[in-house]
């Protein structure tokens, strides 16, 4: 690594301890960062750090536009922060990447397709099973549950009362913690999962619920890459232009729900506090994003909407 690298690695890592102590969360921006810098080592990029060494790392990840766009805001940031330590930082535009604000439809899973997505993440790695197993047991606590992934990862083995079926849900999106209460069914799942992990590492690695095959944390890459690997294995996304994310698991728990309430004939408004309570949003307001995210629920609301104005 060039002594430009090394002095970007350093500033990288006083940037993130910053970031901590003031309370941020920062995990996604901080892999960001430690890629920036792979990036830097790996050119031999000389400095400073610049519009184009900023623009070639972002363009070269194979992520969305909107994805490209986040990243860049990122890097942008950071340079802020590091032209206080080197003068010769130049100050990136702000305009380079623009992120579209148009927000795309969630994929929303038939039971079918769930039910083949679990199927195939059970057999991403048939000679390391507890691969399969830790993954297909995130896939189904995201959709019975709608958790964020990165609430699943952080679970502890403490946060997971496997008598009770309550998992305590901290450091939160919003900073808020919470308890989601999971169904029966659910519950069987993770107890079996808890058995299968102990078994394999009986003199516990980490305090980790969900653990990699070494034994450890299991981590968003490890997710996201065997979460691939199952959809292409169920054929999820053939002939589809936008690849399903684990965070489309948790649009479809909203959906399923609020679908079932329409055809129980339940006042669906009222109930969108509570709904919002357990997904863990700052607003109720924005649950309601969910009542148009398919035409079935469309439909269903629609017509609840029309037996309310006719009963009036």
């Amino acid at each position: 690594m060039t002594a430009f690298g090394h002095e970007v690695a350093d500033s990288i890592k006083r940037y993130i301890d910053l970031k901590h102590s003031l309370g941020y969360q920062f995990g996604k921006q901080a892999r960001s960062l430690h890629s920036f810098i792979q990036h830097v080592s790996h050119n031999h990029a000389q400095g400073p750090l610049s519009q184009k060494l900023a623009l070639e790392f972002v363009m070269a990840s194979k992520l969305t536009p909107n994805g490209k766009a986040i990243r860049y805001a990122v890097i942008r940031r950071f340079a802020e922060y590091h032209a206080a330590f080197d003068t010769r930082t130049e100050s990136l535009d702000r305009r380079a990447l623009p992120r579209s604000r148009a927000v795309a439809p969630p994929r929303i899973l038939s039971e079918q397709e769930l039910q083949s997505l679990m199927a195939a993440s059970r057999q991403v790695s048939v000679s390391l099973p507890l691969r399969g197993q830790t993954l297909a047991t995130i896939v189904g606590l995201l959709a019975s549950t709608g958790l964020r992934s990165g609430e699943a990862l952080r679970l502890n083995r403490s946060e997971v009362d496997l008598a009770t079926g309550v998992l305590q849900i901290l450091k939160t999106k919003f900073r808020k913690d919470r308890l989601v209460p999971v169904h029966s069914s659910t519950l069987a799942v993770l107890q079996e999962y808890a058995c299968f992990r102990d078994l394999a590492f009986p003199i516990a690695k980490t305090q980790a619920f969900f653990v990699s095959t070494r034994g450890t944390r299991l981590s968003h890459h490890g997710l996201y890459y065997g979460f691939g690997q199952a959809c292409t294995l169920a054929k999820i996304n053939e002939n589809e232009a936008k690849p399903l994310r684990p965070h489309d698991l948790r649009h479809r728990f909203a959906v399923t729900r609020l679908a079932e309430w329409h055809r129980q004939k339940v006042d669906v408004q009222s109930m969108l506090p509570l709904l919002a309570t357990y997904l863990g949003h700052a607003r109720y307001s924005d649950t309601a994003y969910y009542i148009a995210a398919t035409p079935e629920l469309l439909a269903l609301a629609s017509a609840s909407a029309f037996e309310q104005g006719g009963a009036e």
